[in-house]
């Protein structure tokens, strides 16, 4: 009897050890979620496209970056290491919320110094409330052109999609190329103060596809079986234009945008601004059908300027069930994409973006204002340098791009670190005007004087503070379409219109009950639009058009977020390892 006590708590202890042992080895499984490490090295890589090789800077030598998987609740451990010489790098974690993690970031010169060549610095931060698809890129000048990827976010463990469960997931990344070096051809424009030239191709996961030269062997291929729902996760991560996408003879079904489930709704073609991401489900034809399938991707243009006006294209392929089949005997199919300034198309398409607005996701409206602002969003000009000649609109002007007629002007010290240590003198001012200084018919004939100010200028609001934002186009060098984001945020979009915004009227018909909740928003060509916000993680976080070309102009400001009273609405220390300037 005593042998049988002996060797029934023998295998107790075993049990209790086994046990303990899976805990420490499945910590995912304990504790619901995890830490995940990841290492960045930026480098150098020879790339080559359209016949043309460039040495271009990316991460571990991949074009596009490497995927980045987590759960929601998951610590993100990102030591990213800058291996170019003379180049300076920062990341940023592009819709991540950031809650008291603001030092992670990303954008140089405002939440951190950049990386300075054989530096590193680790980006620590924690997937809180979200879910669905985000992405990473560089944050300073263009190098953003070729640095980036997906950010996967799986819901937690046990819990699934408020949609049928795809077959399979993939993402999807539209992109630019240029044969010639970006930071050369910005450098160009600013010192010029003309426009810079465009790129040369569009790509979808980094292949331009056979409707460009020299490419047909460079074409991503989406290859399905019948029967089956695939999971798109599509990023717009193009410098400087917003795509329309679609594909031949299929419709989509939209379930999720910036990392926010929707009310799902079909559409033949979705637009997608540059930051933006939408989840879409494909649903595959029940049976083979003896045919392949163009993917395009094109641009939505409304502005004045040049752009590049060409078309990205991939494959969807069956896989025959009954054995291989020859490409060349399937017939070719090509989708409509609506014309290249369809304005209408795309204040239909987001109009039908709506919050899932249940129990499980709610959609949290601030339904109370306590700070309204009103900015104004231009294209325009400043007068060229004493002593030189300019090619803007003008050989006395040069382009510029300004929020309430201040083109922002980045600082040689990161806004958070002067914010932080009370520094702020000679670094920025907290005078940025919540009105246009001078209102005028915004989207009328454009005024006489449309000169702009310089200015490092940022807005401070009080932890908690409930914003309502109403952003306004002007036609000052022509109405045009421009997609704000808004770092450490989401937004709810309560309202949107043509023309000039009326502060009497168009509040009556704002929604709400469900509106989309979004980090990134295209203030309509010639309208405007309204977004709700509560200011409730503290830090400095940067506003700006992700036209990269704009945002380089000027088109771009910071809100100041200051602490609240409980430990955990305070923003904490920064880490030992941050960025010096």
């Amino acid at each position: 009897m005593g042998s049988s006590n002996f060797h029934q708590s023998s295998t107790l202890m075993t049990t209790l050890l086994l046990s303990l042992l899976s805990l420490c080895l499945l910590p995912q499984l304990a504790l619901g979620s995890v830490t995940r490490h990841y290492k960045f090295d930026i480098k150098l890589q020879n790339v080559t496209r359209l016949c043309t090789t460039r040495s271009i800077i990316t991460v571990k030598g991949k074009f596009p970056g490497p995927r980045i998987i987590a759960r929601e609740g998951d610590q993100l451990i990102i030591k990213v290491v800058n291996h170019v010489p003379n180049t300076n790098v920062s990341i940023h974690w592009h819709g991540v919320r950031q809650l008291q993690s603001a030092w992670a970031d990303g954008p140089a010169y405002i939440t951190q110094c950049p990386i300075q060549t054989n530096q590193s610095y680790i980006y620590n931060f924690t997937i809180v409330g979200q879910r669905g698809t985000l992405w990473w890129h560089a944050h300073i000048s263009w190098i953003r052109v070729t640095v980036y990827g997906p950010i996967i976010i799986l819901p937690k463990r046990n819990e699934s999609y408020p949609f049928p469960k795809p077959h399979k997931e993939l993402p999807v990344i539209f992109g630019e190329w240029f044969n010639s070096d970006p930071e050369a051809i910005i450098n160009q424009s600013l010192t010029t103060g003309k426009g810079p030239n465009v790129s040369d191709a569009y790509t979808i996961n980094g292949l331009p596809g056979p409707l460009y030269n020299c490419s047909a062997k460079d074409t991503f291929k989406l290859k399905v079986k019948p029967g089956k729902t695939y999971l798109l996760r599509l990023i717009n991560a193009a410098l400087n234009d917003e795509l329309f996408f679609s594909i031949a003879n299929h419709s989509l079904t939209v379930v999720e945008t910036d990392a926010i489930y929707v009310k799902p709704f079909e559409t033949e073609t979705v637009l997608i601004t540059p930051g933006q991401t939408t989840n879409v489900l494909l649903k595959t034809k029940p049976s083979f059908p003896n045919a392949t399938f163009y993917m395009l991707a094109r641009p939505y243009f409304t502005g004045q300027g040049t752009f590049d006006n060409s078309t990205v294209a991939g494959i969807l392929e069956y896989q025959s069930l009954s054995g291989p089949v020859s490409r060349k005997t399937l017939t070719l199919f090509k989708p409509i994409l609506p014309v290249l300034n369809d304005t209408r198309f795309a204040a239909n398409f987001s109009m039908k973006l709506r919050s899932l607005a249940n129990a499980k996701f709610p959609a949290n409206v601030p339904q109370k204002v306590d700070k309204r602002f009103f900015f104004v969003v231009s294209l325009a000009t400043m007068p060229c340098p004493k002593n030189q000649t300019c090619q803007g609109p003008s050989n006395t002007t040069k382009f510029s791009a300004s929020v309430n007629n201040v083109s922002f002007v980045l600082p040689t010290t990161a806004l958070l670190q002067a914010h932080f240590t009370g520094q702020s003198n000679g670094v920025y001012t907290t005078d940025f005007p919540s009105t246009p200084l001078i209102p005028f018919n915004y989207t009328g004939p454009p005024p006489n004087n449309t000169m702009t100010t310089n200015g490092t200028k940022t807005i401070v609001l009080p932890y908690n503070t409930s914003v309502e934002l109403v952003l306004q186009d002007t036609s000052i060098l022509g109405a045009e379409s421009h997609p704000l984001h808004l770092h450490g945020y989401n937004f709810f979009v309560v309202g949107q219109g043509f023309g000039n915004y009326d502060p009497n009227n168009d509040p009556k018909k704002f929604n709400l009950v469900d509106p989309i909740e979004r980090n990134t928003f295209g203030v309509p060509a010639g309208g405007w639009v309204a977004i709700r916000f509560l200011a409730d993680n503290p830090g400095v976080w940067f506003m700006h058009c992700h036209l990269e070309v704009h945002t380089s102009w000027g088109l771009k400001m910071a809100w100041i977020v200051l602490d609240g009273k409980l430990p955990n609405q305070k923003l904490p220390p920064p880490p030992s390892d941050l960025p010096k300037c």
